[in-house]
């Protein structure tokens, strides 16, 4: 790796270039990967196709915080999708969350208004149906979409948050 400053060869746990104090990743002047001179404005390298969008400095988003959020949140039934606002992807985190709102209201519909009416109309016998609903099937499903989400960041699968910076 090179400095994007002034082109000075750094070591892999570098944090700053030797040569010239700036912080690795920060500056425009050269490629990171190959050292070439890079054009003003250059979004990638002409010559090796690398990024040349500066990394940001620190501020990075945990893996470990994203990976729990998932995990434990979903565990406890509340997959309302945070671990996914916190990196960013908000649709996802949307979608996660209308899910699981959604269920609820029309869990709680079936078991307050509609559960006792064919309890009265089925003179009782509609109570077994108690039993069948008594685990929301959304919830469950929401569950299992949490923890699989949860592993996958904490294996390292998902390394960078919605906006392309390196987990932590």
């Amino acid at each position: 790796m090179f400095c994007r400053n002034c082109a000075n060869e750094t070591g892999p746990g570098a944090v700053i270039c030797v040569r010239c104090g700036v912080p690795v990743g920060q500056g425009y002047f050269y490629c990171p990967n190959c050292a070439v001179a890079a054009p003003p404005g250059a979004a990638v390298c002409m010559r090796c196709g690398c990024s040349l969008v500066p990394v940001a400095a620190g501020g990075g988003k945990s893996k470990m915080a994203a990976g729990l959020l998932a995990i434990l949140l979903s565990v406890f039934g509340f997959n309302f999708g945070v671990h996914n606002f916190y990196l960013g992807y908000t649709g996802k985190a949307v979608t996660q969350l209308c899910l699981n709102v959604g269920g609820w209201i029309v869990y709680a519909i079936v078991n307050i208004i509609i559960m006792p009416i064919i309890t009265a109309l089925t003179m009782g016998f509609g109570a077994v149906f108690y039993v069948i609903t008594a685990i929301p099937l959304h919830s469950t499903a929401l569950l299992i979409w949490g923890v699989i989400e949860g592993v996958i960041i904490l294996s390292g699968r998902v390394s960078t948050d919605a906006n392309g910076n390196l987990l932590e």
